[in-house]
């Protein structure tokens, strides 16, 4: 989509509406001590053609894989292409939170489909209308736990997304609550080591599950030494293509449930933009951020949509609102709706077949010679392995199109020298095969 920037005169007709002599007396507000001066050391502007020119190049140095084996919660899973034929109807290509009930059906019915569905995935009561990704979801209901709690002590497993963990600390800066992390045994959440950390002022418990190593944590475990307590369980799903073969955490006990819906409907695209959603037992329904969206009668008695409990929101409560930073991921919730109307109750057949492919390849792995480092653990679709030498084996594959991995050292010191390997549906038995050739033809 090309940019169109602003003439002086449209300039200058911006300003005099605003009431503002100039640019700097429009910013006048803002203390001069915190104001930067952003354009300095900015080339001088360029043309159209000029800029299309530069922006050209720099994609030259992008590089395109034929094949992905990376995981490590961005997933490439096929979109079909009715999804992007939907959702870029004009009628829905907004990302804005539909306010207006009257002249919002359309979107807040798919919202709300959208809701039940996760809602379903999860097995917990209510899902609100999307969230800005998976790791600020994480951290929202970290915090409607401390809301409901008053507890101010979280334990959160080393084997969430580091990502994840990384904005949760930020949280726990602002918000003024600790974190204590969990270590992980074999792969998976110590269970032992949680259960001596837990006392009066826990708050939440948080774990991934399928983990950021691929593997499956036993939820129900986690939920009996919660149960009986104010502590809340919070389980992290952020492959959520894993909810269509696994049990939803909430039918395992988890009272929270949040993560990342990237895999139902939305490309890689360098990142985002994605959506987290938070699933919860309806006893968090006034605790809990963002929007939902509600199903009622109109005066003919029809159906009708509309943003439901609004006292929890900024518009209307500034700073008494339950988050002043969630926002819905519209247009991306809408995607997800979309997809997940497509798949319905074949969602489990795909998810399977996801398993699958991974299996075959983890056998294949092992029969050159390369274990996975938590060989005999329950894992869905992605799993870790240590080559001989990582550099060399990054290399090989590279050089030959193909993304092998995700090296995970530079997060855990305990995995220096792993890589964790992901297979999807996008991945065919003869890609399978294709990479074992290579470990043989390199002699890796």
């Amino acid at each position: 989509m090309s940019y169109t920037g602003l003439s002086h005169e449209q300039r200058a007709i911006m300003l005099k509406a605003a009431g503002a002599a100039d640019i700097d007396n429009l910013f006048s507000d803002i203390p001069k001590e915190i104001q930067t001066d952003c354009i300095s050391g900015l080339p001088e502007p360029l043309s159209e053609i000029e800029i299309e020119k530069e922006m050209n190049l720099i994609g030259l140095n992008n590089t395109e894989y034929r094949t992905i084996f990376t995981g490590g919660g961005a997933y490439n899973h096929y979109i079909p292409a009715v999804v992007d034929e939907i959702s870029a109807r004009s009628e829905f290509y907004t990302s804005y939170t539909p306010y207006q009930p009257e002249v919002s059906q359309g979107t807040l019915a798919a919202i709300f489909e959208f809701q039940t569905m996760i809602s379903s995935l999860t097995g917990l009561d209510i899902t609100n209308a999307s969230m800005y990704d998976g790791a600020t979801s994480l951290a929202e209901a970290v915090m409607m736990g401390i809301r409901t709690n008053g507890r101010r002590k979280v334990l959160v497993s080393r084997g969430v997304h580091p990502n994840y963990r990384q904005v949760l600390k930020t949280y726990a800066w602002a918000g003024d609550f600790d974190i204590v992390e969990i270590p992980l045994e074999k792969g998976l959440t110590d269970f032992e080591k949680t259960r001596g950390l837990i006392d009066d002022h826990t708050s939440s418990i948080i774990i991934q599950s399928p983990n950021f190593l691929g593997n499956i944590e036993d939820t129900k475990s986690f939920s009996k030494i919660t149960g009986n307590s104010e502590t809340i369980l919070i389980t992290a799903v952020v492959e959520a293509m894993s909810l269509g073969l696994l049990k939803g955490p909430g039918e395992l006990g988890a009272s929270i449930v949040c993560g990342e819906i990237q895999s139902f409907g939305n490309p890689l695209n360098f990142g985002g933009p994605y959506a987290g959603y938070i699933s919860a037992k309806k006893d968090f329904l006034r605790k809990m951020p963002g929007r939902l969206a509600g199903q009622t009668l109109d005066s003919s008695g029809n159906r009708a949509f509309a943003l439901t409990l609004q006292t929890r929101e900024q518009h209307i409560r500034r700073e008494k609102a339950t988050s002043n930073i969630c926002t819905n991921q519209g247009l991306i919730a809408l995607r997800t709706a979309v997809y997940l109307s497509l798949i319905g109750v074949k969602l489990s057949s795909l998810a399977q077949l996801n398993h699958n492919t991974a299996s075959y390849l983890k056998n294949k792995l092992t029969a050159t010679g390369i274990k996975s480092v938590h060989d005999n653990t329950p894992f869905f679709n992605e799993f870790v392995i240590k080559p001989r030498d990582i550099n060399r084996y990054i290399f090989e594959f590279r050089k030959r199109g193909i993304n092998p991995g995700i090296e995970i050292g530079r997060w855990y010191d305990d995995y220096n020298g792993c890589l964790l390997v992901c297979a999807t549906e996008m991945i065919s038995q003869s890609d399978v095969d294709e990479y074992c050739d290579i470990l043989k033809e390199a002699s890796l």
